[in-house]
């Protein structure tokens, strides 16, 4: 391929790309051995590589195009009551005991969620991978995380109970971005690349594929938990059956026109033919349950959400408290922090609903939720 080769690219988007965000993809399109690039409707700025971004490479892994939350992602699951069932007084219980059932971190050993025996006995790479899995990697699985992780309850068309969690691999993940991209030698000037089929390009893919599991069960954990605050509290069960998962922080081989391919997604889902998705708005909007229509030149992929619309830096300076509250009338949250999650205020993301409509060609909705009560760590 010829040094002056460029990308072919395909976006939908939501908004007009411009200025930085412009430059920083035409960037991505230039990189070694980058066989196509897929924008999303969700696509903003990040400190590297933009979210929002789908890659495809024949050998070449890039870990920025991945992201340090690996397998970051959602799980969705039905309640067996309807929404009507809460009160203030039931929400306010709730959104106390999920304090401590599912914190944003854990600091106490004692209090530790037991892992799956098949992460327990695993192993990463040598240095800080293994040591932040021995470490903070315990402590942290089962614990939410702070900014746009969530975990949310939602009510369908039919006022049935729905949950819905969003967090990753935690530190772990950061780690292994991290230790993989420093031992990475530069490509073309910018990002950092490892050959898929060296013995360090196997360790990164053996170690990113760990985190992705560890995020996934992660995920299932605080979902049992928040079952048996809900249980507790409300007399509710999850109903497992209808459980949906899906991860937007990942690289993994796959068949595309005809070619096996890398692709990488960061803050994009995978949206093959008929596979289950879920697309979550803002604390104050409307999610989506949606079906993946398989198109080829997105790389069978779809937004991860209603994406930023605007900085965190810029949304503490432009919402205010009294906009935070008004923009989140009608849904119940712990009103004590309403000065720390300004920044994750509505207003701070792009419209769901736009968003859909620029990427009606990747995926077809199932069914809309609205919130109910949104519970977040600071």
């Amino acid at each position: 391929m010829s040094e002056s080769y460029i990308a072919p690219l395909r976006s939908w988007l939501a908004t007009p790309m411009r200025g930085d965000l412009a430059d920083a993809v035409e960037c991505i399109r230039r990189c070694a051995d980058v066989q196509h690039v897929a924008v999303m409707p969700d696509v903003h700025l990040s400190s590297d590589i933009c979210i929002g971004v789908v890659i495809a490479t024949s050998h070449l892994i890039y870990p920025q195009a991945v992201g340090g939350d690996i397998g970051c992602g959602m799980l969705a699951a039905a309640f067996d009551v309807e929404a009507p069932r809460l009160n203030p007084r039931i929400a306010a219980q709730i959104l106390n005991d999920l304090a401590g059932a599912v914190p944003p971190r854990r600091r106490n050993r004692n209090a530790l969620v037991v892992q799956p025996a098949a992460l327990a006995d695993g192993s990463l790479s040598d240095g800080p991978p293994e040591a932040v899995r021995r470490k903070e990697g315990e402590l942290e699985f089962a614990t939410l995380g702070s900014g746009n992780h969530f975990l949310e309850l939602q009510a369908d068309e039919e006022n049935r109970l729905w949950l819905m969690v969003h967090s990753g691999s935690r530190a772990v993940g950061q780690a292994i971005r991290d230790h993989h991209v420093a031992h990475a030698p530069v490509v073309d000037g910018k990002f950092r690349a490892l050959d898929a089929g060296s013995d360090a390009g196997r360790r990164y893919l053996q170690d990113a594929a760990w985190a992705r599991r560890f995020a996934a069960a992660s995920r299932e954990a605080m979902a049992k938990e928040a079952g048996r605050v809900m249980s507790n509290v409300l007399g509710a069960g999850i109903c497992w059956e209808t459980k949906i998962e899906t991860d937007h922080n990942h690289v993994s081989m796959e068949r595309h026109g005809g070619r096996e391919l890398w692709i990488h997604r960061r803050g994009a889902m995978p949206a093959q033919a008929g596979q289950p998705g879920v697309l979550p708005g803002s604390m104050g909007t409307a999610s989506f349950h949606v079906e993946g229509r398989g198109n080829q030149e997105a790389l069978c992929s779809s937004a991860h959400g209603a994406g930023r619309a605007m900085s965190r830096g810029r949304a503490l300076s432009k919402i205010s408290a009294r906009d935070f509250r008004q923009q989140m009338e009608g849904i119940w949250y712990d009103y004590r922090l309403t000065g720390k999650l300004r920044d994750e205020a509505p207003t701070a993301y792009k419209d769901i609903r736009v968003v859909l409509q620029a990427q009606r060609e990747l995926v077809k909705v199932v069914r809309m939720l609205r919130p109910i009560l949104s519970y977040k760590g600071v």
